[in-house]
């Protein structure tokens, strides 16, 4: 869950949940979704070609005591992925592999982790992202190479619900 808006926000433009304005007996993404109660709220910003958001890891997503579960961080760093599908790819998709390495433990001492993700090579049907999680003091904590299958954005549109690009931005 994010607990404040960060100072570098200036430099970073906010991204829009278009899916939380829907029913929210409908939309649950345990990522993204306010409407989970268990799930990680995550809220998004764009700066420049990379995707970022804030978190602050609690008890109830330990492994071992006072550090955080690797499948949490796996599912954190999925997530912030989709949403540089959504935005910078222009349509959604879904993983098609996911590589994780864990470099550091992530600690649940009532800091807030760093989320960023951005493209390293697309072509039309394959993107393959990066994808970090930073402590509060900017360790790299755990990263992952991401590839998604794209939909065409006609399909994206009929059958995933994509919105369009222009519903992410607010303004």
């Amino acid at each position: 869950m994010i607990i404040s808006k960060p100072e570098t926000a200036v430099k970073m433009k906010k991204i829009n949940n278009p899916f939380s304005s829907n029913d929210p007996n409908s939309h649950k993404c345990f990522g993204c979704s306010p409407f989970n109660k268990s799930g990680l709220h995550l809220e998004f910003y764009e700066e420049d070609e990379d995707m970022i958001a804030f978190w602050l890891p609690e008890k109830v997503f330990e492994g071992y005591t006072d550090v955080l579960h690797g499948g949490i961080q796996a599912t954190l760093l999925d997530e912030i992925a989709s949403w540089v599908v959504y935005v910078k790819c222009q349509t959604s998709g879904v993983t098609a592999e996911i590589n994780i390495r864990y470099k550091n433990p992530v600690l649940i001492n009532g800091t807030e982790v760093k989320l960023k993700a951005r493209i390293l090579s697309r072509d039309r049907r394959l993107v393959t992202i990066k994808a970090e999680l930073y402590s509060k003091d900017d360790v790299l904590c755990s990263e992952a190479e991401i590839r998604y299958f794209l939909f065409p954005q006609k399909i994206a549109k009929e059958k995933y619900y994509y919105p369009g690009v222009e519903a992410f931005y607010i303004n």
